[in-house]
């Protein structure tokens, strides 16, 4: 006579469990310890009861459930950034991990707060840009105490128990566009020592709020106290990383300074910055540096009224981010396998 099939009777009973266990083990259900589960798989395998691959697949673990918190409205980078995320599954696949996306306000750490503590206590690592603020910090640690990591994005907080940072140095990017900037205006002199330009350049800031907006603006100025201090910095403007507002900044920079040499947009809004500087028939004559290869980075480039953009990849950003994740998840160095994030200049001549 052929064997009879196996049961979940007879699983049940290898396994030393009950029938109803067998059952919510082998869908998936809740309610079963990772212990359990692994008897009742290996007992399973034992009887072959499924086919080895639907048993592999069955003793995978869950996917671990990551969520990244971006900005709703202010920067097209970071909206790239989540659809990457969104769109891109193929690349998070061998990670087993399982990403959504998750707007929250611009510059608004009430909304930033909220948004971690009830989505955050729902997932198994969160990543986001940080605002420098308490409460920010605060529910970091609470999220943290509940075993639940947090990685800042692009931004870091500052004494928090955020598990990593994933983004440029900051300070070296400001040193980066005021290097720029200063050989921009004075090309044949070269850094420091020779005879330099005496010329004004404005600074136009998302929020001084994200610590790498403070830090590229510090990293900046350092640079040109240094280098060239007979350059003028006339002031920092917050634009919130909002075209139209940026364009408003800019007119009246323009009204103020007619002598006006060159602009560093630390932030995002290029595109405003650009609008101003056609319309005043100074997009060839003013240096304009700034972040984030974009659509409207990349036009405003090709067209000459940007001179460079320091950029940072965004797939790169959210590979180094899910990587810190199951480093933590599979007890490994936290930082193991993560790639430095570089930091790219792209001039018109280079655009990828």
């Amino acid at each position: 006579m052929p064997q009879a099939l196996p049961t979940v009777i007879d699983i049940a009973r290898l396994a030393g469990v009950s029938p109803a266990t067998v059952d919510r083990a082998l869908h998936h259900r809740p309610g079963v310890r990772q212990a359990t589960l692994q008897r009742v798989l290996k007992a399973a395998a034992e009887l072959k009861y499924l086919p080895q691959a639907e048993l592999y697949a069955a003793m995978a673990p869950p996917p671990m459930r990551l969520l990244f918190v971006l900005p709703s409205r202010s920067s097209r980078f970071l909206w790239m950034l989540g659809e990457w995320v969104k769109h891109s599954h193929e690349h998070w696949a061998p990670f087993n991990v399982n990403c959504r996306v998750a707007p929250v306000e611009s510059f608004d750490p009430d909304a930033l707060t909220r948004l971690l503590l009830r989505r955050g206590k729902q997932s198994d690592g969160v990543a986001f840009m940080a605002l420098e603020h308490p409460k920010v910090r605060e529910a970091v640690a609470e999220l943290s105490d509940r075993g639940i990591p947090c990685v800042t994005l692009v931004s870091d907080l500052s004494h928090s128990k955020r598990s990593a940072y994933v983004g440029l140095d900051n300070r070296a990017a400001g040193r980066t566009a005021a290097h720029l900037i200063g050989r921009f205006l004075s090309p044949a002199q070269g850094a420091a020592g020779g005879p330099q330009r005496r010329a004004k350049v404005a600074l136009i800031a998302g929020s001084l709020n994200y610590r790498a907006h403070e830090e590229r603006e510090a990293g900046f100025l350092h640079l040109f106290a240094e280098q060239y201090p007979e350059m003028r910095v006339v002031g920092l403007r917050e634009g919130y990383d909002d075209a139209q507002l940026n364009y408003r900044q800019t007119q009246a920079l323009l009204k103020e300074h007619p002598d006006l040499a060159a602009i560093y947009n630390i932030g995002s809004g290029a595109e405003g910055i650009g609008q101003a500087l056609k319309e005043a028939g100074r997009q060839h004559e003013i240096v304009f540096i700034g972040h984030g290869l974009t659509p409207e980075t990349r036009a405003l480039l090709i067209d000459g009224s940007m001179d460079a953009v320091i950029n940072q990849s965004p797939l790169t950003t959210i590979l180094n981010s899910i990587r810190i994740f199951t480093n933590l998840r599979d007890h490994r160095s936290v930082l193991s396998g993560v790639e430095a994030t570089r930091t790219d200049v792209i001039f018109r001549e280079n655009l990828p």
